[in-house]
């Protein structure tokens, strides 16, 4: 089942399907996200902020970016 990051819930594996395109996606890229890639939710912050986990890097996703990434669970 495909949904945005934004309602990834914490504490579950997810796989990414789809990055926005251009710069986002570019950056993204540079933090290890990219299409298919698995990541850990590890937390979710008041105001929409999603916390991944991704090997042993914690990445920060901001609500609007959330809303613009494809996940499959």
């Amino acid at each position: 089942m495909n949904n945005t990051l934004d309602k990834a819930k914490k504490g579950t594996y997810i796989t990414v399907i789809s990055l926005p395109q251009g710069l986002l996606k570019v950056q993204l890229i540079r933090l290890g996200i990219t299409e298919g890639s698995k990541v850990y939710c590890l937390e979710r912050l008041p105001g929409g902020t999603v916390v991944l986990q991704k090997s042993r890097q914690e990445i920060a996703i901001g609500y609007d970016l959330a809303k613009k990434i494809i996940i499959a669970n």
